[in-house]
């Protein structure tokens, strides 16, 4: 527990000598604890210890946890893994944000789901800013005519974008993802949308956070430097 609690202090910390680097007020910056192979014991520490958002890859094992915390209004769940579209009708209103919707076709499950349910669902949609074929998103420059699509949604809010550079050991490297990423928001919010608000930039992991912070992410993924090495079970979802 002590090292968990200065695990997020010292994150935290880091987050906010970054931001104030740049000039940024480091409360525009949320912590999102990538709790994927987390058991949810630990999880619930991480909680008592300041932790406000969890992020989740897989429903399976977000279920359980979310089971195990019980509703908490200091407490929010945030879907940032890959999307399978057969899987969002356990998704929808379940996440208060879902980071990772990578095509129109999921954005209209998710808004013919929520439309269903009588409410609205947060969303971002992921950029594939390093081009490469192993990861889903959209193309940069397809983003403006699938907004135009998504657009038309009521029952979708986008509220930003994601991305997951290809990933390198030099943080450094990252920074031009980051940045064409916060050029593509400012571009697309400078479009006389009628619904989309591009006010949130998740960006920046582990080992990059601090530069992602510095080129405008307003929600970082965090996990490794929260939680160290966790191992990966033999799971899978059917």
């Amino acid at each position: 527990m002590n090292d968990l609690s200065t695990n997020i202090r010292t994150t935290q910390e880091r987050i906010r000598r970054a931001a104030e680097r740049v000039g940024r007020d480091p409360r525009r910056v949320r912590l999102v604890a990538a709790t994927k192979y987390v058991e949810a014991p630990r999880v619930l520490e991480a909680i008592r210890a300041g932790l406000t958002i969890c992020g989740e890859n897989r429903w399976q094992e977000a279920q359980a946890k979310m089971q195990a915390v019980g509703q908490r209004e200091d407490v929010e769940w945030h879907f940032i893994g890959r999307l399978q579209r057969r899987k969002l009708k356990w998704l929808v209103g379940r996440f208060g944000l879902i980071h990772s919707v990578e095509s129109v076709a999921q954005a209209e499950e998710i808004h013919c789901r929520a439309r269903e349910q009588g409410t609205s669902q947060a969303i971002l949609l992921e950029v594939n800013v390093g081009g490469e074929e192993s990861k889903g998103g959209f193309a940069p420059d397809a983003l403006p005519a699938a907004v135009s699509k998504i657009d038309s949604f009521p029952s979708v809010s986008v509220q930003g974008l994601m991305a997951l550079p290809p990933w390198n050991p030099d943080p450094e490297t990252m920074r031009p993802y980051f940045q064409r990423l916060k050029h593509l928001a400012d571009r697309i919010n400078g479009m006389p949308w009628q619904r989309v608000r591009l006010h949130d930039l998740s960006m920046g992991m582990s080992n990059d956070f601090e530069v992602a912070v510095e080129e405008g992410a307003t929600l970082v993924r965090v996990g490794t430097a929260l939680f160290g090495t966790r191992p990966q079970p033999a799971m899978t979802e059917s």
